[in-house]
């Protein structure tokens, strides 16, 4: 059964309300018409990395609420739940039997035991694609004196799988398994590109070896009815060869692109991405990570990408660098600007909605962040207190701040384009292009008699649809 063509909520189990309980009640009862999928956040024990370090698949933390929460959200909206494929915890059942028992334990071959690799020179470490200022080995040593470096892309408690081994496919199949019986229609493939090591490469998105994993997961989630969405930020042709392998790919080339389009009045980068773009993808303006920049390298020119981050940057959005190993170069710039994207077109109401509008008519199906839903700003409080700088874009909502956040004029008119979006029978059909102006932007989708056209200004702000009334037959159109 394929999935809802509905906008999709991205929201964490405990930031609208206390919980999964919480935010059932919330969709059911005030986002009704508005959502027709939830993607909800890491809902399983963890002990690392805002619940990015899983000790299982098959739990749900219990500060969060219950499976029988989570199936019901699932009986009412297509489910979206993270696969944590690249590690696992190290306070997980399988890496505390490593430590106990060494290479005797059943689980030994589930991580990647650094050593067995090669030798790695310094021109090998120069090449790894690192998330932080190390070289990403952590040394262990088990109870019966046995050492093993083991990899940890992320921090040293997030250990990685060995995709070499058969028990690493036995343990994500039994993951999924569980999980569909459980609701999920599809699932979010986090850091799938770190799954590759082979020496003497970068160790990300090898290929073809990456290709043949992905395969894998396409294969054994569409056995038990789901389908998959690999996560990686990089060049945008990754997403194009991920839209051929027949499945979904992230859009995360429109954010950077639609912030440059409204602030600097200029649509042709827009353009030039939109004629090219997979038709079957999922769109996203704001996720629990930042504005991501490495998705329009090659895309957008150098100068421009540079005053992008400078623009958004003097707003409290602060640069995520690329992280270098120890004697190792960096293999790459600024990675993530920390800012919601209300604040990242400065609390304009209206450029707001134009970015929405965009982000609606585009192809495929488009998912919304749940600060982004309630316009939210940066909270700078948060971040002080975790010291975590995305937690500027991961505000705690209570259920009364919530639908405050409801009644606030710019919601009310994006909650209105959603409902459009998500009624309307033209995005069922073919998406169109028009020629504009390069300080605006026409799109429009058609199907049978059925045809809406979005019209925007980049210089005054202004999102206009038409659309042939379904009732009447005749022309109608609205503002944003």
């Amino acid at each position: 059964m394929p999935l809802t063509n509905q906008v999709q909520l991205i929201c964490y189990p405990n930031r609208i309300g206390s919980n999964l309980a919480d935010l059932a009640e919330f969709l059911e009862t005030r986002l009704d018409g508005v959502i027709g999928g939830v993607h909800l956040l890491p809902i399983f024990p963890s002990n690392a990395d805002a619940g990015f370090s899983p000790l299982t698949h098959l739990e749900v933390d219990p500060a969060f609420g219950s499976w029988a929460d989570v199936e019901r959200i699932a009986g009412r909206f297509d489910l979206c739940l993270d696969l944590i494929l690249n590690h696992i915890a190290d306070e997980s059942p399988e890496f505390r039997d490593f430590l106990e028992h060494g290479f005797a334990s059943p689980h030994a071959e589930l991580f990647v035991h650094v050593d067995r690799l090669g030798e790695f020179t310094p021109d090998d470490l120069a090449r790894i694609h690192v998330r932080k200022e190390k070289e990403p080995f952590r040394e262990v040593v088990c109870s019966n004196g046995e050492r093993s470096r083991v990899w940890c892309t992320f921090t040293e408690h997030q250990i990685d799988l060995n995709f070499a081994a058969p028990q690493t496919y036995a343990l994500m199949r039994h993951y999924i398994e569980f999980l569909c019986q459980r609701g999920v229609r599809l699932f979010r493939l986090d850091a799938f590109g770190y799954t590759t090591k082979r020496l003497g490469s970068t160790c990300f998105l090898v290929e073809p070896e990456v290709y043949g994993i992905l395969d894998w997961f396409r294969k054994t989630a569409a056995e038990f009815g789901a389908e998959v969405l690999p996560e990686v930020h990089d060049h945008p042709s990754y997403q194009f060869a991920i839209a051929r392998q027949g499945m979904w790919p992230y859009a995360f080339a429109l954010p950077p692109l639609v912030l440059f389009a409204l602030l600097d009045a200029d649509s042709s980068y827009l353009k030039a991405w939109l004629r090219m773009c997979p038709q079957r993808q999922i769109t996203v303006l704001d996720t629990h990570d930042g504005i991501c920049i490495p998705d329009v390298e090659g895309m957008l020119p150098e100068e421009r990408i540079r005053e992008l981050v400078e623009n958004v940057s003097s707003r409290g959005g602060d640069a995520i660098l690329r992280r270098s190993a120890a004697n190792v170069h960096s293999v790459g710039a600024i990675y993530q600007l920390t800012c919601t994207f209300y604040d990242a077109l400065k609390q304009n109401d209206d450029a707001y909605l134009c970015a929405r509008a965009i982000q609606l008519f585009t192809p495929g199906i488009p998912q919304v962040y749940y600060v982004g839903l309630l316009a939210g700003s940066n909270d700078h409080e948060l971040v002080e207190t975790s010291g975590e700088a995305r937690d500027i874009n991961r505000h705690f909502y209570s259920l009364a701040e919530a639908d405050e956040a409801l009644d606030k004029p710019v919601v009310q008119r994006l909650l209105a384009l959603i409902r459009f979006r998500n009624r309307y029978p033209a995005f069922a059909g073919d998406f169109e292009l028009h020629s504009s102006n390069r300080s605006s932007l026409a799109m429009a989708w058609r199907h049978g008699p059925h045809y809406c056209h979005l019209l925007v200004d980049l210089t005054f702000r202004t999102a206009t649809i038409s659309y042939r009334d379904e009732t009447s037959g005749e022309e109608a159109c609205f503002r944003c």
